[in-house]
């Protein structure tokens, strides 16, 4: 077994001869230069390896250590006794093993998806958990993970991306930023691959200092643009107007979770949203500056997920007899939750009660909500404080308020998580949430149907006019335009905007299908009457009979790529128009969680190398898919 695990200099040489007196002679395995030294004094072999191939001799070096390290940990007490804790006395892995390669992934995996500092590594408690799960690993210094495996993950994505935009015939992107003194802007793309599926790639995740404005950001944009190849294929950016103002998550008024964070006295229904006074400065300072509608012109629209929360949060805030049964129904939840027993609530909140991140957001709780008022009279049974029980005024208060979200709350789920969602639901949803609050009957809550009504003109109802979603929900195959009280007037409108985004095609396109290649047998065959020519279909002529077809619940992407050879036309934009998202992006969501897990003065305790974190989270389908 010892031979097994020896260590010697001799094993990068072949040994030719041996003489008396322990002289040999070997061939370096290297280059073959011949050496003659004794086998017990091996200076020249070791002096050989380090002038001419340092690489072996570091290998060798650090062989010894791992085999003096073993050795001194499998040394026992006297009497011959071996004590080996956790199972130290193994040999450790070799730097190249597979095993030791997987694991220094596995870690490096698990910093980028928990936004962990790469510091974790030299944790005692965290090498005390690698020793015990497998004692043969060799831990990885901090600065290997900062300065090789990161930036080797970072350097894959980028040549991934790149590969994949090349063959993009356009794009969309969506600008994200989050925090005020420690903020980053992340730009993501969105594009369609030849085989008609969506892809999203986190292009850049940069580090934007407090007196940021908006021409820096346009900046940044350009250059990453044009790194990337794609500054003439983008068709629409999906940013905020006023990328300065800090955005936080909308929570019902006077809802407050215990454990989720809450900052004290926080008015969660502000009309204006806050703006440190060192923005505000910013802002004053850059008067001149461009904004981005002016930088980016009609390309820029706004991120429907976003405009519907705000929607819904001006609408909340504008009945304020609500504020008082949430926040005694709230009182309620936090009792039961920390004095009732777990297992007794699983019929009340199925199985598992949400009290982490995502409990801040309104469409949580309102689900939260929704369960304890179906189960009031389950919860008034096994609470044991009259105090808290909500009478018959706040109950019906609270069913009024989930009647009226509840179309909300279906639109919000629908553009939120990781799917990519693209606008063509933008316009249906608002159609569906005006003839909601114009028919819902209410007693309570008559202030909230009349805030949201006029939330709803005020930020969504321009889409009903807007070419864009137009075109968008007519090449939707499942709306087409069933939703239209005048199709005449929006199949015009449709096919302006068609024009402007379809290029005719060649005549070699047109009949590369219909003209079969000339052979020999044509003579043979005159007398068959030939069939005419297929002649191009104008774009008129391809949206009628597109139109003319039923609607089809068949994916729109999946349905285009089945149709592209019949509407040719119609299918360019397609390919552009459903790139744009009406959801939030992956470093969106990412950015909402840093925002919640690092409060603004904690800035400092950030994971150093935090941009290059979130940059592989969000792309981290690209790395292990």
């Amino acid at each position: 077994m010892a031979s097994k695990s020896r260590v010697s200099i001799l094993d990068y040489f072949n040994i030719v001869c041996e003489g008396e007196n322990g002289k040999i002679e070997s061939n370096c395995k290297a280059c073959g230069t011949r050496i003659q030294a004794k086998r017990t004094v091996t200076s020249n072999f070791v002096t050989h390896l380090k002038r001419k191939h340092q690489a072996m001799y570091d290998e060798f070096v650090r062989k010894k250590d791992v085999k003096r390290e073993t050795m001194q940990t499998c040394a026992g007490p006297p009497g011959g006794r071996v004590i080996s804790q956790s199972g130290t006395g193994m040999n450790k892995f070799d730097y190249s093993d597979p095993r030791q390669s997987l694991i220094s992934e596995a870690i490096g995996k698990m910093i980028i998806r928990d936004l962990q500092p790469a510091q974790i590594v030299e944790y005692e408690g965290f090498r005390e958990l690698l020793q015990l799960l497998e004692p043969r690993y060799m831990p990885v210094p901090c600065h290997y993970i900062q300065q090789q495996l990161l930036p080797a993950y970072v350097s894959q994505v980028q040549q991934a991306a790149k590969q994949a935009l090349k063959g993009a015939e356009s794009c969309s992107m969506s600008l994200d930023t989050v925090g005020v003194n420690c903020g980053y802007l992340g730009v993501t793309c969105h594009f369609i691959n030849t085989d008609w599926n969506i892809r999203s790639a986190l292009l850049a995740c940069l580090p934007l200092p407090g007196h940021s404005n908006t021409q820096q950001m346009i900046t940044e944009f350009d250059e990453i643009s044009d790194s990337h190849g794609i500054s003439g294929k983008v068709f629409r950016v999906v940013a905020d107007s006023s990328p300065s103002e800090k955005r936080s998550a909308f929570r019902l008024p006077g809802f407050h979770i215990i454990g989720s964070d809450e900052v004290e006295g926080e008015d969660d229904c502000s009309d204006e949203e806050a703006v440190t006074g060192e923005n505000k400065k910013a802002m004053g300072s850059n008067e001149n500056h461009k904004s981005l509608d002016q930088c980016l012109g009609r390309s820029r629209i706004d991120c429907f997920a976003r405009l519907l929360a705000q929607c819904v949060k001006e609408g909340v805030c504008a009945s304020s007899q609500i504020s008082v049964p949430l926040s005694k129904a709230a009182n309620l939840y936090n009792y039961i939750i920390a004095t009732v027993a777990p297992e007794k609530l699983l019929q009340v909140f199925g199985s598992s009660v949400d009290q982490g991140p995502s409990s801040k957001h309104w469409n949580a709780q309102l689900k939260i909500m929704r369960q304890m008022v179906e189960s009031m009279d389950f919860l008034e049974d096994i609470v044991d404080r009259s105090d808290l029980v909500l009478g018959s005024l706040e109950k019906a208060v609270l069913r009024e308020l989930l009647e009226v979200l509840e179309p909300f709350e279906e639109a919000s789920d629908m553009v939120s998580g990781d799917k990519h969602v693209s606008i063509s639901l933008a316009l249906p949803c608002v159609l569906g949430l005006r003839k909601h609050l114009a028919e819902v009957n209410t007693q309570q809550c008559s202030g909230i149907v009349m805030g949201l009504s006029q939330a709803l003109d005020r930020r969504l109802a321009g889409i009903l006019e807007d070419p864009l979603y137009v075109t968008a929900t007519t090449l939707d195959p499942q709306f087409k335009l069933s939703w239209s009280s005048d199709g005449d007037w929006h199949k015009q409108v449709l096919l302006e905007e068609i024009g402007k985004h379809s290029q005719p095609l060649s005549p070699l396109e047109h009949h590369s299908e219909a003209q079969p290649s000339p052979s020999k047998r044509c003579k043979l065959f005159s007398f068959i009457k030939q069939r005419p020519t297929a002649q191009a279909k104008t774009v008129e002529q391809e949206l009628s009979t597109y139109l003319h077809e039923e609607p089809t619940d068949e994916d729109p992407l999946q349905y285009w790529k089945r149709k592209s050879i019949d509407f040719p036309l119609l299918s360019q934009v397609a390919k552009k128009v459903f790139t744009v998202p009406a959801t939030t992006t992956s470093v969106d969501q990412i950015f909402d969680l840093v925002s919640i897990t690092f409060k603004p003065q904690q800035c400092r305790f950030l994971p150093k190398n935090l941009d290059t974190l979130i940059y592989l989270k969000a792309n981290y389908r690209i790395l292990w898919s």
